[in-house]
């Protein structure tokens, strides 16, 4: 798998991501150890950011690299904000340790996604043909 592939399927993890922080951000407040409706507004905001950044993703991946490069500065918004939460009681602390590990992980696959695009970009005739092909620029 290249990185253009993986920038693609970032880019549907994005908007999936997204779009459930818009219609559901309490219960993602929960899932990550923050009480239920006290941050609605701002995981609403960062749906709007994941939706963004997949949009872009997927319909111009000759940009994919900037995109990814995006993502990869929302994760640190998202471990400051979720490090920031700080539940009080024992499940929400391990959630929250749990959503710190798997926020981790995502921000290490954006960077090394980012930089071997930013390495390697796509030629001209690479964006060309996966424009007619739709297979997003290699």
């Amino acid at each position: 798998m290249d990185a253009q592939q993986v920038a693609r399927g970032l880019g549907w993890f994005s908007l999936g991501l997204g779009v459930a922080e818009l219609i559901t951000p309490g219960q993602i407040s929960r899932l990550v150890g923050v009480r239920d409706g006290e941050q609605d507004g701002l995981v609403r905001s960062y749906g709007v950011r994941e939706v963004v950044a997949g949009v872009g993703l997927l319909t111009h991946p000759a940009a994919a690299a900037t995109w990814v490069w995006g993502r990869a500065v929302g994760d640190v918004l998202d471990i400051a904000t979720v490090g920031h939460a700080g539940p009080n009681d024992p499940h929400g602390r391990k959630r929250m340790a749990n959503s710190l590990l798997m926020l981790s992980g995502v921000l290490v696959v954006d960077v090394l996604t980012a930089r071997a695009l930013s390495m390697n970009p796509p030629t001209l005739a690479e964006k060309v043909k996966g424009h007619l092909t739709g297979k997003g620029g290699r």
